[in-house]
């Protein structure tokens, strides 16, 4: 079943316009009808335009309509430059009349209130029953790069990529972001092919255009700015596409704030917030994120001007000791991977090098350059030519012309001779140094992308090299239904949620179930002790802050003694709790503390979250989400990159732990949530995980059944 809604052709209409019709034209300076209609104007528009004012005859020597019922029919774009009071009207009537879309730059719809949203609404409406594309409301419009047709009231400069120069595709939700990305993009030598900013996303949003995008054959990175998907599935469908189709996506998505927080029923459901989730889904799409709006640009400029993306371990040709010292300071701050380059293990790099340059990465040249600039040729072959590089980043002191006259032809030389297998990144010390434009240009022409910032190159490189080490083979096993979650509902107390999951193949104590004294003491007989007993009822979530836990229970007096003390006690914390009885289960051995549980969103779908657990487990959150689709080795590769992953491999002479039992309960969990869509949450906290194959054993389970 499709996610899409819309046509590459339905969408051409608004994108690749050959008519449009500029409602709101105008001749006023400041305008937003006048600024649209002259950049039309301007950038030579080869198709019709059909400028629209009750008030006037003629602008800029076309003629002009008085209204929009005055257009000829099948318009393919209309551009509502108008006041909110007369759109819905306007759109209307364009779509009767046969328009094939509309930019709607106006504000004050769901962002302004109910009335507004109504508003919005009726805007959706429209669009499905005619069919029509609707960009906006609330948006800058959009700009066709590749084929000079700017649809947006901001003063454009329509630099074009020409046959065989590869562009970034623009999708945002905030048109300002998307206009500062380009203006960006290009001083550093990088194109744009198009860019659209969807405002409100009223009946398009920015899924229908990565689909597009991913089409589009001038667009060979996309880059986005998004705070809220709509349509979750309908964008994992896009980015599946665009992950096939080795156009990468880089995302700068803000709020990293759970907004559900208060209102899981678990604490997994707390810990698996809104953000965290659908990083989890889009990372396992192959989506790139960018923490700023640096990074955005940073990592869409490597991504589109490389002819590959960086790999894992960086090589840095440098000239100077003291920002070889920073650059390891920064690498082991993100992680970055510098590769171990020495005079014994690289005797091709020795050999191009002084005798009096140690062989190091990153490598310090001194300011031989100065003298013999042949040497970043070179040096830069030798490290390009070396299969255990991923990328290389040329770390350079600019100063001024005269000095950059001496350095960028030959670090640009190194790759004159044939194509570049690898990144090669430029990257400048001196943030303010004087560089002259042609310079910048002629490396981007190359392959070579331009940093005036080393570090900001660093962080960029780290983001590419992350996604090289991504395992994304779909690695999951059959999915796991449980017939008899049918008959459940609601919060699941724990003794019930246990009966449930056991035949998956989750591992518990052994237990049994009590609703009175005299059946709690044939239960701790027949499970042995000594024993555990544990209040159960679907609303106490945290028994031990209610007296329901007791522990290490010898005798059949014991366990009356704690039947009737652990019942005073609930009734103490909340008179309201109905007790269903007791669960007794024999007491474990000692182990470390995890957690394991799942979450399933109703638009974005399951992941199950794993980390360390106990009582600082929602403080100090060492946790990682995993989606459904992983297999083991993937799970203990993530496992492995927890902070506390020390004591998983054993710490200060304690035994490792069994990791590999640990990812096959994440592996069974997510298999069960793929089985069982009703299952909104699963609870296994805590999870022991003992020595290396001792397996591990949920002490508690919770679940939140739709």
């Amino acid at each position: 079943m499709t996610t899409r809604r819309f046509t590459n052709e339905q969408i051409d209409r608004l994108l690749r316009p050959k008519s449009v019709a500029v409602i709101g034209a105008s001749d006023r300076h400041g305008a937003l009808g006048c600024t649209l209609l002259n950049n039309l104007v301007q950038y030579k528009f080869d198709g019709a335009i059909y400028p629209v004012n009750p008030k006037r005859d003629e602008l800029q020597g076309l003629k002009v309509y008085h209204t929009v019922n005055d257009l000829p029919h099948g318009v393919d774009c209309a551009v509502l430059a108008i006041p909110r009071p007369f759109v819905i009207e306007t759109v209307r009537d364009l779509a009767k009349n046969g328009c094939g879309a509309v930019v709607i730059y106006a504000a004050g719809f769901s962002e302004a209130g109910e009335e507004g949203a109504k508003d919005q609404a009726e805007l959706a409406r429209i669009a499905q029953e005619y069919g029509i594309v609707i960009e906006g409301p609330n948006c800058l419009g959009c700009t066709n790069y590749v084929e000079g047709i700017p649809l947006t009231f901001v003063e454009t400069n329509m630099k074009q990529p020409g046959p065989g120069q590869r562009a970034v595709g623009i999708a945002s939700q905030s048109g300002a972001l998307a206009a500062v990305l380009a203006t960006t993009l290009h001083p550093r030598g990088c194109y744009v092919s198009t860019s659209v900013s969807t405002g409100n996303e009223a009946a398009s949003g920015v899924e229908d255009y990565v689909e597009w995008l991913v089409d589009d054959p001038a667009t060979h990175v996309i880059a986005m700015y998004v705070e809220n998907f709509r349509r979750p599935a309908a964008f994992l469908a896009a980015a599946r596409r665009a992950r096939a189709a080795g156009k990468p996506i880089v995302l700068l998505h803000p709020g990293k704030s759970a907004k559900a927080q208060e209102s899981a029923a678990t604490h997994t459901g707390a810990m698996a917030g809104d953000y965290a989730l659908m990083k989890a889904k889009l990372t396992r799409e192959g989506v790139i994120f960018a923490n700023t709006l640096e990074e955005l640009a940073d990592i869409a400029s490597i991504a589109v001007t490389c002819k590959s993306l960086p790999g894992a371990n960086m090589a840095v040709l440098g000239e100077s000791g003291a920002l070889r010292g920073l650059a390891f300071d920064i690498a082991d701050e993100i992680g970055l991977d510098l590769v171990d380059l020495n005079d014994a293990n690289s005797p091709k790099i020795r050999a191009v090098l002084p005798d009096f340059v140690p062989v190091s990465n990153p490598t310090d040249i001194t300011a031989i350059g100065l003298s013999e600039p042949v040497i970043y040729t070179n040096l830069l072959r030798a490290l390009l030519e070396d299969e255990r590089i991923g990328s290389v980043v040329a770390s350079i002191i600019q100063s001024d012309p005269i000095t950059s006259k001496i350095k960028f032809p030959p670090i640009q030389a190194a790759i004159a001779d044939g194509d570049l297998t690898k990144p090669l990144v430029f990257a400048g010390v001196d943030e303010g140094a004087n560089v002259p434009q042609e310079y910048i240009d002629g490396l981007a022409a190359a392959g070579i992308p331009y940093f005036r910032s080393t570090e900001r190159a660093y962080r960029a490189i780290a983001r590419l090299a992350d996604l090289s080490k991504r395992d994304l083979t779909d690695r999951s096993g059959e999915p796991v239904v449980l017939p008899a979650l049918a008959d459940e509902h609601g919060v699941i107390p724990e003794y019930k949620a246990k009966a449930l999951l056991a035949p998956a193949g989750i591992a518990f104590p052994k237990s049994q179930f009590a609703p009175d004294a005299d059946a709690a003491v044939a239960a701790a007989e027949a499970v042995g002790y000594p024993v555990v007993m544990k209040a159960q009822a679907a609303a106490l979530g945290h028994k031990s802050d209610a007296g329901g836990v007791i522990l290490n229970l010898k005798t059949p007096d014991d366990v009356r003694a704690a039947f009737e003390r652990m019942y005073a006690s609930v009734a103490a914390y909340n008179a309201s709790i109905a007790l269903d009885g007791v669960l007794i289960e024999a007491m474990g051995k000692m182990g470390t503390e995890m957690i394991v549980g799942a979450k399933s969103d109703p638009e974005w779908g399951p992941v199950v979250l794993a980390g360390f657990g106990g009582v600082t487990a929602e403080i100090l959150k060492d946790v990682k989400l995993f989606t459904t689709d992983l297999g083991r080795d993937q799970v203990v590769e993530g496992l492995l990159s927890l902070k506390q992953a020390p004591i998983l491999k054993g710490y200060r002479g304690s035994p490792a732990l069994d990791v590999e039992a640990l990812a096959d309960l994440i592996v069974q969990v997510g298999q069960v949530m793929a089985g069982n869509p009703s299952i909104r949450e699963i609870d296994l906290n805590p999870v022991i995980v003992h020595p290396k194959g001792q397996g591990v054993v949920a002490l508690d389970a919770l679940m939140l059944v739709d």
